[in-house]
């Protein structure tokens, strides 16, 4: 089975909000991690889609998802301390609800890329099938510097090898829980997510083309450049008071 797994399990710190996680800000009328998995709903490849949100917000989010696209293919989980951690306990997850098979892939996505489409989702599917792994990424535009003390530059890689890191990254299942159980306790901690894992012990990870569009929403910057992305996309609709205040669907499926 192919899973998708949507992290949005942050809190957003970088983004100055007060009131919500920032994978719960409208974007145009419409949250941002209703956007994200409204794409994943669409990709027929994906069985089923797990969203881990941090524990607090666990009722909240799936208030929001059933008001906005309740689909039986959606389980809500609770996020771990850190990235990695979400991510295996995704899998755990995984393991206790539909088993392990050999061929079982999950599909990571972060929640705040909500302009990730389809296309992009199926190449990176088809891209893991050679290595069992696949990142998606994009050709640095900038030179890239390496500054150790952040005051001065040590080194300026050749700009043509350099890329940037996007998401979504698909995996088998079976490599990267294995792989992870040989990595040690200071490995763990530095390595950020499943691409990491793999690349510390030397096993290759292919590549699928990402996109410019495919930004990720930290900063208040890169919240009003979403803004007027979506805005651009799909129209400015004012999100309504019901919506807004999340409240729960008397018709809506249960989504667990």
């Amino acid at each position: 089975m192919i899973f998708g797994a949507i992290l949005a399990g942050g809190t957003g710190t970088r983004m100055q909000s007060a009131a919500l996680p920032k994978q719960f800000l409208p974007l145009a009328g419409c949250p941002i991690l209703i956007r994200t998995l409204r794409v994943f709903l669409n990709c027929e490849a994906l069985e089923h889609i797990f969203i881990a949100v941090p524990a607090d917000h666990l009722d909240y989010a799936r208030r929001l998802v059933e008001n906005w696209c309740p689909d039986e293919r959606v389980t809500l989980t609770p996020g771990g301390a850190t990235r990695t951690d979400t991510l295996f306990a995704l899998i755990d997850r995984i393991s206790e609800r539909f088993g392990s098979r050999p061929d079982d892939r999950i599909v990571t996505h972060d929640a705040v890329r909500p302009f990730v489409t389809v296309e992009m989702l199926l190449d990176n599917i088809a891209a893991a099938q050679e290595f069992g792994a696949a990142g998606t990424a994009v050709p640095a535009v900038d030179t890239i510097l390496e500054s150790a003390d952040g005051t001065t530059i040590q080194a300026i890689p050749p700009r043509n090898r350099m890329y940037l890191m996007q998401t979504p990254q698909t995996f088998s299942i079976r490599l990267l829980r294995d792989t992870y159980r040989t990595l040690d306790n200071a490995e763990k901690a530095r390595l950020t997510d499943g691409c990491g894992v793999l690349v510390a012990r030397g096993i290759p990870v292919r590549l699928s083309p990402g996109s410019p569009a495919n930004i990720k929403i930290t900063t208040p910057a890169d919240y009003a450049l979403a803004q007027a992305m979506a805005a651009r996309i799909d129209g400015s609709v004012p999100l309504r008071k019901e919506e807004s205040e999340c409240k729960p669907s008397d018709t809506a499926p249960s989504i667990r």
